[in-house]
């Protein structure tokens, strides 16, 4: 499995998906490949996926360390602790001044399961989003 294959499936997915949802992927060349994968009408939270060797890992941007209002970034980390384990498929990081939503599948993952991921990350994104906007300027 390579992020050619997972665009190949993605795009010719079509009116054929069970989710009603198509998706736009641009595979973006670098040390390593990446995969960037629009969910329509959901443009401004593009999925990056990468496949390594033992996983599939799917990162979605939210925000920026600038982005949070002064003095509410506790409250902030302690929210996201809060609501990372009751998020579906979905988990919080930071990379390096950005806050994410992510997961990961096996290498072995059917193309649906990772047509699901990604839509649950995307459902996920825009929920934190909404969720923490209180913190946020």
């Amino acid at each position: 499995m390579n992020i050619h294959t997972i665009a190949q499936y993605l795009n010719d997915l079509g009116d054929k998906s069970n989710s009603g949802y198509n998706f736009d992927c641009q595979p973006i060349s670098g040390e390593v490949d990446v995969l960037q994968v629009t969910v329509e009408g959901r443009e401004e939270l593009p999925i990056f996926v990468s496949v390594t060797d033992d996983q599939v890992l799917c990162i979605t941007y939210l925000w920026g360390e600038d982005e949070v209002i002064e003095g509410k970034r506790s409250q902030m980390l302690e929210s996201m602790l809060e609501m990372n384990i009751p998020m579906p498929l979905s988990s919080f990081a930071k990379v390096e001044e950005k806050y994410v939503v992510f997961g990961a599948l096996s290498i072995n993952s059917s193309m649906s399961d990772i047509e699901h991921e990604l839509l649950v990350l995307s459902e996920n994104a825009l929920d934190v989003i909404d969720d923490m906007s209180e913190f946020l300027k």
